[in-house]
């Protein structure tokens, strides 16, 4: 614990991790000139009809090598030991018992998940325990969220890696819009690829794909990384541990 600085939360699935998530995480830390930005796997995604394709096991080593080389970030498994639903809420809790403070913790969220705060398990008080950092994702643009979450735009300023805000900016909770382009990568269409044959190869940080290939995670095992890159039907898809 430390009596001062900034720390970043990301929470998801990460099943599995892919450059999508990376690309946040990466933002926002270089937006709101984070100390550190926690990956944090969910153990049960409560708003998740079906269960991750990965173990909790995979997918915390997914989410490790998929940090392991990008300075400032790191793989927390709060989570995975914790008993119940995944709960934004709760981690957050976590963190304060630990002795960080609302103006210190900045959770990270794309765009599309954020549109659904409303839903999200003790909203509203959550937003006064955490400053909350809403990044665009494709076909999510930040600018326009004032005016889907009227009641919220108050609390909306604009956070940008050429100038990062202040001590003083950050006193009170707030929400940090990001307005930043990150890849269209979704996990389902790496699962559906990886299940079918086909390459990952560019969707996910290379650990991760080697990772994915080697245990034979979503159906398929013993295949050597590909060459392709990328997927043009890749979707947006970022998760929060409430929209999982």
């Amino acid at each position: 614990m430390t009596s001062s600085g900034r720390i970043g939360l990301l929470g998801g699935t990460f099943d599995p991790f892919h450059h999508g998530h990376l690309a946040v995480a990466v933002a926002a830390d270089a937006a709101l000139d984070l100390d550190a930005v926690y990956v944090i796997p969910a153990a049960v995604p409560p708003h998740r009809q079906r269960q991750p394709g990965a173990s909790a096991s995979h997918r915390f080593a997914m989410a490790a090598l998929g940090v392991a080389e990008t300075p400032g970030l790191r793989v927390d498994d709060r989570e995975l030991l914790a008993t119940g639903p995944s709960y934004t809420s709760l981690t957050l809790a976590m963190f304060a018992a630990e002795g960080w403070g609302p103006s210190q913790i900045f959770f990270i969220t794309g765009a599309d998940a954020f549109a659904e705060i409303a839903t999200w398990h003790d909203y509203p008080d959550i937003l006064d325990r955490a400053h909350f950092v809403v990044i665009a994702r494709p076909g999510h643009d930040v600018r326009t969220l004032g005016e889907q979450l009227p009641a919220l735009s108050h609390r909306m300023r604009v956070a940008d890696a050429m100038s990062p805000p202040g001590p003083d900016d950050t006193r009170q909770p707030a929400i940090w819009l990001v307005h930043v382009k990150t890849p269209a990568v979704s996990a389902t269409a790496i699962r559906d690829a990886a299940a079918e044959g086909r390459p990952i190869s560019g969707l996910t940080p290379p650990l991760v794909e080697q990772h994915i290939l080697r245990h034979g995670l979503y159906g398929r095992s013993g295949r050597r990384p590909a060459s392709a890159a990328g997927s043009d039907e890749a979707a947006s898809e970022l998760h929060a541990q409430e929209h999982v």
